[in-house]
C-alpha cells in the first residue's frame, strides 16, 4: 500500500482504483474504438457522421435504450459496425460487472470500508468520548453504564459477533464499533486516540499482555491521555505503573477482597457500596447478614482465592484452603485436591461459618455450593461467577454474595470516570470510620430519610463557566454563596432538595468529606453529590438561572426587566437587588 495511504489516506479509494483499473481502461478503449468507427464509416449520402453524433449514438445504446438511427438513417456498413459494437460492449460490461462483484466480495475492501465508516463515525461524535478496547462481559457492562451516563465510546474488539451485537444495542448515545486488533496503532488512531475530544483509553481484553500493549501504544500516541487497564498480575501492574501519571489498573479480585474485609468489620460499608452501585436487590433497608466468628474455607487458590485469603488473614480469621496445587505461600490450613464432599469435610465444613467458591469454572463453583449447603445448610456462601450468561443459575443457587469479576471491574471503572471523588470518599470511610459502626449507621439513616425508596444518582459537579453560569455571574458581583443555599428547593425555599453532598474538592486539591451546609463555595470547586434524578435536575436549573439562584440564596424574588428593577430600587432601595457580599479578608 502506498505510503500516503498508510499515513492516514483513504484505503477504500485506493482499493477501488487498484481493482477497477483494468476494467475501466478496457471500457474506455472499447467505447473509443466504437465511437471512432462510427465517425469514420460513410453513411447513405457518402458522408460519415460527426464525432458528436457518433458519441451520442454509442452512449445511448450503452444504456440499452434505443432512439432509432439518428441523425439520419444508417448505411449497411454503419449497421454492421453497430451490431459489432453492441456485442463487444455487452461482453465488456459483463467483464466489468464481474470485477465490481469481486471487489465487493474482497475481504480487504470490506475491512477497509468498515474502518473508513468507523473513523468517520468517531469524527462525527460531537462530545468527549472514551476508547473501549474489548467488548466482552466487562466491556458490555461498562458500555451500558457509559450510555446511561450520556458518555459515548468508540469500541474495538477482535470478535466480529461482539461487534455485530454492539450494533443491535439500544444505547442512549452513539457507540461506533470496529472489529480489529486494538493493540495495532493504526486502529487506535482511527478510534481518535490523538483527538482532543478523546478523554481516555480503557483496555478490557481477556489477554493482559494485549492490555499492556494497548496502554503502552496509547501513551506513546498521546502522552496526556487517561489510561485504564484491567490487570490481575503483579508484573503487569508494575509495568503499567511505569507509563506515567493518569495510568490506572483495576484488579477486580483486589477490589472485591478489600470490600469483603471492610464489610466483615462494618456491614454498613457493603450496604452503601451496593446501594450506590444500584445492584439488584440492594436497599438501605436491607440488613446484611454476616456469619459469626469462625473458620472460613476457600475453594480454589487462584487470583481470587489468594486475595480473599489475605483479606481474611489480615483480620485474624482462621482460613482453610482447598486446591490441587500447594500454595506458594504459607496458609493456615491446606487440603490438597478439588472441593468435593470429602475435602470439604476434611477442611471442617460442618463447623465452618463461611465458604468461598473462587474457581475460574462456573460449573465447579455451582457444585461447591450444592456440596457445602448439603453438609452445612447455614454456611455463608460467597461464589465467583465468571460468565455473565450464567446469571440465572447463580441466582437460583441463592448464594449470599455473588462475585462477578466483570461486574466489579465495570463498576469500578465507571465510578472512576463519572465520580472520581467516590474512591477518596470510600477511602475516607474505611480509614476513619471502618470500626465506627455508629457513624455508618447514622450516615445510612440520613440517606434513608433523604431518598426513601428513590434510586440514587451520582453527580460530579464542576463549579465553572459552562456548567454553573448563574453561579459564575453571582461571584462576579462578589456574592457569598454557601453549599446549603444551592441545595434548597427552588420551588419552595424552606424545603431541601433530596441531595447529600459526599465530597468537595477545592481548586487547590484540598478535599472535604461530607461537607456542612455553611461551607463557602469557590470558583473551581468540584462536588460529588448523591441525589435523586429530579433533585439533580432542579439543582442544575438553580445554578444556571439567575432568578432561581437569587431566590434560594436571599429568599427574595429578583425583579425581571430594567423597569421593575428601577421600581424596586425606588421603593425599597438598591440593597434589595444585591447579593450577600463576601467579606474582605484583612
Amino acid at each position: 500500500m502506498p505510503a500516503d495511504f498508510r499515513k492516514g489516506g483513504n484505503p477504500v479509494v485506493f482499493i477501488i482504483l487498484r481493482e477497477m483499473r483494468t476494467p475501466i481502461l478496457v471500457l474506455i478503449c472499447v467505447y473509443a474504438v466504437a465511437i471512432l468507427g462510427m465517425a469514420l464509416i460513410p453513411g447513405r449520402d457518402g458522408e460519415p457522421m460527426s464525432v458528436f453524433h457518433a458519441f451520442y449514438f454509442v452512449m445511448y445504446t450503452a444504456t440499452t435504450t434505443g432512439f432509432g438511427e439518428i441523425p439520419e438513417e444508417f448505411s449497411d456498413a454503419q449497421r454492421m459496425w453497430a451490431v459489432f459494437c453492441l456485442f463487444v460492449t455487452v461482453v465488456t460490461w459483463l467483464y466489468s460487472i464481474g470485477a465490481i462483484i469481486r471487489l465487493l466480495q474482497n475481504r480487504f475492501f470490506q475491512l477497509a470500508r468498515e474502518e473508513w465508516h468507523f473513523a468517520r463515525a468517531v469524527r462525527r461524535l460531537g462530545t468527549d468520548y472514551y476508547i473501549l478496547c474489548g467488548f466482552g462481559d466487562t466491556g458490555s457492562l461498562l458500555a451500558r453504564g457509559l450510555s446511561d451516563a450520556g458518555i459515548p465510546a468508540a469500541v474495538l474488539d477482535k470478535d466480529r459477533d461482539r461487534i455485530r451485537a454492539l450494533q443491535l444495542r439500544d444505547y442512549n448515545v452513539p457507540m461506533p464499533g470496529l472489529c480489529c486488533d486494538a493493540s495495532v496503532p493504526r486502529f487506535l488512531i482511527d478510534a481518535g486516540v490523538q483527538s482532543p475530544r478523546c478523554r481516555g483509553v480503557i483496555a478490557l481484553t481477556h489477554d493482559e499482555e494485549v492490555n499492556l500493549k494497548i496502554a503502552a501504544v496509547s501513551r506513546l500516541l498521546n502522552p496526556h491521555i487517561k489510561i485504564i487497564a484491567m490487570s490481575a498480575s503483579q508484573f503487569h501492574e508494575e509495568t503499567l505503573a511505569t507509563l506515567g501519571r493518569d495510568t490506572h489498573f483495576v484488579d477486580p479480585f483486589k477490589v472485591f477482597a478489600k470490600g469483603l474485609g471492610a464489610a466483615i468489620v462494618n456491614p454498613s460499608l457493603y450496604i452503601l457500596n451496593e446501594w450506590l452501585a444500584r445492584a439488584r436487590g440492594a436497599s438501605l433497608e436491607k440488613r446484611f447478614r454476616l456469619p459469626p466468628p469462625g473458620r472460613w474455607i476457600i475453594c480454589g487458590y487462584g487470583r481470587m482465592g489468594r486475595e480473599v485469603y489475605r483479606a481474611l488473614h489480615n483480620l485474624g480469621v482462621e482460613t482453610a484452603v482447598i486446591d490441587p496445587r500447594p500454595p506458594a505461600e504459607e496458609v493456615d490450613i491446606y487440603i490438597q485436591g478439588r472441593a468435593t464432599a470429602k475435602t470439604l469435610k476434611a477442611a471442617g465444613i460442618r463447623k465452618a461459618v463461611g465458604v468461598v467458591a473462587a474457581n475460574d469454572d462456573d460449573g465447579r463453583n455451582l457444585s461447591i455450593i450444592i456440596n457445602a449447603r448439603g453438609l452445612n445448610p447455614g454456611v455463608f456462601m460467597i461464589v465467583r461467577q465468571n460468565r455473565h450468561q450464567n446469571e440465572v443459575a447463580f441466582e437460583a443457587a441463592d448464594a449470599d454474595i455473588i462475585m462477578q469479576p466483570s461486574l466489579v471491574t465495570a463498576r469500578n471503572i465507571l465510578f472512576r470516570l463519572t465520580a472520581p471523588l467516590l474512591r477518596p470518599f470510600f477511602s475516607f470511610l474505611v480509614r476513619k470510620h471502618r470500626y465506627d459502626v455508629r457513624f455508618m449507621v447514622q450516615l445510612l439513616e440520613r440517606l434513608r430519610r433523604t431518598f426513601g425508596d428513590a434510586t440514587p444518582q451520582l453527580l460530579t459537579l464542576h463549579l465553572k463557566e459552562g456548567k454553573t453560569d448563574a453561579l459564575i455571574r453571582a461571584w462576579a458581583e462578589k456574592a457569598e454563596i454557601r453549599l446549603g443555599d444551592v441545595l434548597r428547593d427552588p420551588r419552595q425555599r424552606e424545603e431541601r432538595l433530596a441531595i447529600v453532598p459526599f465530597a468537595l474538592r477545592s481548586a487547590d486539591d484540598a478535599i472535604m468529606f461530607l461537607p456542612e451546609d455553611d461551607v463557602l463555595l469557590r470558583p473551581g470547586d468540584e462536588l460529588l453529590l448523591c441525589g435523586t434524578e429530579p433533585a439533580l435536575q432542579l439543582l442544575d436549573a438553580t445554578l444556571n438561572n439567575d432568578y432561581l439562584l437569587f431566590y434560594v440564596v436571599t429568599g427574595r424574588d429578583l425583579p425581571r426587566g430594567w423597569f421593575m428593577q428601577w421600581l424596586y430600587a425606588r421603593l425599597w432601595g438598591r440593597e434589595i437587588l444585591r447579593w450577600p457580599q463576601r467579606q474582605a479578608v484583612v
